[in-house]
Order: structure tokens, then C-alpha cells, then sequence
């Protein structure tokens, strides 16, 4: 008697765990390319927008006022985590826009370019 009741327990169980719905993904591989791709368009985006930046005339003064080569600065902003680039990028948009807004001088441009400049290549050996 105890052998058939394991065996019809047995049974239930394993017919209970077949006739259960698979249990779907909390996100769908759809939904994790997209966020993937868009992602990668953001990164992408905040690189662009930071190699303008520095490219600008007035960064050139100041990188070389610093003595430091605008190549290095370009090789070393992909380098960065997608969050640095991001937090670069912000830092980039404000100084643009209060530069524009004649809330900076070239002198204070100067300095901050020097110091994102120079924060980028640390941030690069330090990751060496």
C-alpha cells in the first residue's frame, strides 16, 4: 500500500510539473536587444558630443596652453565606462552652455578644459 501511494504521489508530481506554462522571462530578449541598441546609440552619442567638444577651437587653446595633445584625449574618451562618458558628456554640455551664456572666461574655460582633459587621461591609466 505504501509503494502505490508513492507512486501515485510520484506520478502527480511529475504530471503537475508537465502540465504547468513555462515560466516566462521577467524581460524579453526582445526588449534586452532593444535596450542593448539603444544603449550603444547613447554611449555612442556622448562620445561624439565630447570629441566635438574638445575639438572646438577654443579646447585646442586651452589643451595646448596645458601642454596636453588633443589625439591622446581622443583615444582616451572611448576608453571610459558608459557612465563616465555620460557624466563627461553632462560636464561638456554645462560648459558649453554657460561659455555661451558669458558666465565663463576663456581663462576659466581654460582651466576646466585642462582638468576634464586631464581627469580622462588618468581615469585611461589607471584602468591600464
Amino acid at each position: 500500500r505504501k509503494l502505490t501511494v508513492a507512486f501515485m504521489l510520484a506520478f502527480f508530481f511529475i504530471f503537475l510539473a508537465t502540465s504547468l506554462p513555462a515560466e516566462e522571462h521577467v524581460v524579453s530578449n526582445s526588449s534586452l536587444h532593444q535596450a542593448l541598441i539603444n544603449s550603444a546609440a547613447t554611449r555612442q552619442r556622448n562620445i561624439v558630443k565630447t570629441e566635438k567638444f574638445f575639438s572646438s577651437p577654443a579646447a585646442q587653446q586651452a589643451l595646448k596652453k596645458g601642454g596636453l595633445v588633443l589625439k591622446q584625449v581622443q583615444k582616451a574618451i572611448p576608453a571610459l565606462s558608459n557612465e563616465e562618458v555620460a557624466r563627461l558628456a553632462r560636464q561638456t554640455d554645462k560648459v558649453q552652455n554657460d561659455f555661451a551664456a558669458g558666465s565663463l572666461s576663456n581663462e576659466h574655460l581654460t582651466y576646466i578644459v585642462i582638468a576634464l582633459a586631464t581627469a580622462i587621461i588618468v581615469i585611461l591609466i589607471l584602468k591600464g
